[in-house]
């Protein structure tokens, strides 16, 4: 198409952040100012050095010029363009492309594996019945914590850093010492069946990081004070298996289940808030907006390297401002995956009807995270692909493809620009954000990869299967 001669060179644009504020005055732009010129412009407006955007026009992506993302002809000389930037990460994580170890210990799978919120520690737990640290620095075996006498199906870490929560399919939780591997209290007994997950109340809520969730099989969950190892509240509702729970920043803990529902619950006081209802088969997985903020509470991944303290009330402040800035207005979101193929975007706390179903999957969801700049949801399925939604809108993206067998898990880079992916196909994958595509494959495992972590700090990436080994992965 020719362009007319009468169509303008310069439009007046204004920019906006992400979140509807705007920044300066309109400006005179000429059509053919490039990204690169935008964010100088942007940064200088917001006073920033040097920070990274990403600028759209109406949803489209500013990638070149303002020209091309701009429909020029509807233009009148009148408007106003709205130029919405979106700041990214400073800080890049640089995608791993070797595995550096492969460390044999386990004697059975390997069903978890865990980075410590700092990034500094690492966990797995296995069919074996045994919990395992690794020592990174060495990379070798650190600890082995035997106490557990069926699979330990779940582990997480409190968000202090100090202790590691695990819990087996006998339905028992254990405390555990990450310096010396030794167990801390007793066994916390209550579950009649197996414990599906675990969730540790937010930094931001309470630093002295006493109280756990558990979720399980026998359609309970369950608060422990884990100093005293006894249950304070018992949260009865679900009439079938709980699949998965989240304890948000907000004060609200969060339950899916295999009775097709979702529950909100008050966590001081286990009052029921709401059901969230929409899917039509079990509810296999959650995640909230604001996980990574709450992974890493006080801990960040660049500015630790050189300023660390230990005391509480500061590390608590660090950790609020943290989760205030990712997350200005309170709210967060939640995403559900399904066995009816389908995901559901909520906002929890105000609405009990879905933002959004997401449509598209042929098999299972698996696994489902937002990435940790909140602007992006991936799911796992069963399907052999990965997919990727908007997690405002819960607008389609795009399919990632490559996979031949079942996606088991997902895990982001800490900068939201690559995420990874394991498989029953025994690989895993890294995937850039940037061009949407395959970025590296990573073979070596013998067998199906079940568990998959990327340090919240970047550096490293941890895997575990069927082939009993731990692999650590590096750039």
């Amino acid at each position: 198409m020719d362009i007319d001669n009468d169509l303008p060179s310069c439009v007046q644009a204004r920019f906006k952040s992400d979140t509807g504020e705007e920044t300066g005055s309109p400006l005179d732009l000429p059509l053919n100012v490039t990204k690169d010129q935008l964010t100088l412009i942007c940064n200088a407006l917001l006073k920033e050095e040097d920070t990274p955007f990403l600028f759209f026009v109406k949803d489209v992506e500013i990638t070149s010029t303002l020209r091309e993302a701009l429909d020029i002809t509807s233009l009148n000389s009148e408007e106003v363009v709205d130029i919405i930037y979106q700041q990214q990460a400073v800080f890049k994580v640089r995608p791993v492309t070797r595995c550096t170890s492969s460390i044999p210990g386990h004697a059975e799978a390997v069903i978890s594996t865990n980075f410590s919120p700092s990034g500094k520690q690492l966990a797995s737990g296995s069919g074996d019945t045994t919990v395992r640290f690794w020592d990174l620095q060495t990379q070798t075996p650190l600890h082995v914590c035997k106490g557990h006498s069926n699979w330990v199906l779940c582990i997480s870490w409190s968000p202090d850093g100090t202790k590691l929560a695990s819990a087996c399919k006998q339905g028992r939780i254990m405390l555990w010492d990450p310096v010396s591997g030794n167990q801390i209290g007793k066994t916390m007994m209550g579950h009649k069946q197996w414990v599906t997950a675990l969730a540790w109340e937010p930094y931001i809520r309470n630093s002295e990081c006493r109280k756990l969730a558990s979720s399980s099989k026998d359609g309970d969950v369950r608060i422990w004070d884990t100093i005293t190892c006894h249950t304070i509240l018992s949260l009865t509702g679900h009439s079938k298996a709980v699949t998965c729970v989240k304890w948000g920043g907000m004060g609200l803990i969060y339950t899916s289940s295999q009775d097709r529902t979702i529950k909100v619950w008050r966590a001081d006081d286990g009052i029921l808030c709401r059901t969230l209802e929409g899917h039509a088969h079990w509810v296999n997985t959650l995640a909230l907006s604001t996980d990574y903020v709450l992974r890493t509470g006080p801990f960040h991944p660049i500015l630790d390297r050189f300023d660390s303290t230990n005391d509480k009330n500061t590390l608590q402040q660090r950790a609020l401002e943290r989760y205030e800035k990712t997350c200005p207005k309170g709210e967060e979101r939640l995403v559900s995956g399904s066995d009816d193929f389908t995901l559901f975007l909520w906002l929890p706390e105000k609405e009990k009807r879905p933002l959004a179903r997401m449509t598209g999957h042929q098999q299972l969801i698996n696994d489902v995270k937002f990435s940790p700049d909140m602007r992006i949801i991936a799911s796992a399925s069963f399907d052999k692909s990965v997919k990727l939604w908007d997690s405002s809108s819960g607008k389609f993206i795009t399919t990632l493809r490559g996979h031949v067998q079942a996606v088991y898990m997902v895990a982001w880079s800490a900068d939201s620009r690559l995420l990874l992916s394991s498989s029953a196909d025994s690989t895993l994958k890294v995937w850039s954000m940037k061009t949407k595509k395959l970025e590296l494959d990573l073979p070596g495992h013998a067998d199906e990869v079940y568990a998959v972590d990327w340090s919240p700090d970047g550096t490293y990436v941890a895997s575990g299967g069927k082939d009993k080994v731990l692999k650590l992965w590096q750039h």
